[in-house]
């Protein structure tokens, strides 16, 4: 079976620290996979946040996440703190992906690399949105 294998960009335009909590570990002491998702939704509120939007409001419009990929490269352990870098890129009519890396803020170890491909969509009217042509522009697009 083909693995997955995730291609960073040159540089990301956004990176937010979170330490990993008790409640983050599972029965193998270290990260478990669930709760890294919930890490990269935590940096990916950020994210939004850190270019004046909100997942509700970009440009008038919300995001929903279509899918999500994940490549891990190492443990991360309770009283780590990672480094989570973000940036938008691969856009299309409605979407984008939003890339990410998590590294050990102490030693620079990787831990995982991934993607969660986002969908613009109007709650309102509960259909999918065209991407702002202000948010892609803000990426090269």
């Amino acid at each position: 079976m083909p693995r997955i294998k995730i291609d960073l960009p040159e540089t990301f335009i956004f990176s937010t620290d979170l330490p990993i909590y008790i409640n983050h570990i599972n029965y193998g002491n270290h990260l478990d996979n669930s709760a890294l998702i919930s890490l990269v939704s935590e940096a990916r509120v950020r994210f939004f946040k850190s270019l004046g939007y909100s997942e509700l409001n970009v440009e008038g419009v919300g995001v929903i996440v279509a899918d999500v990929a994940a490549q891990y490269k190492s443990e991360a352990f309770h009283g780590e703190v990672m480094q989570i870098s973000m940036t938008a890129n691969d856009f299309n009519k409605y979407g984008c992906d939003l890339v990410w890396q998590i590294t050990d803020q102490a030693s620079g170890r990787e831990v995982a690399r991934g993607k969660h491909g986002i969908m613009f969509f109007d709650y309102t009217e509960r259909k999918p949105a065209t991407a702002p042509a202000a948010f892609v522009a803000r990426f090269g697009g």
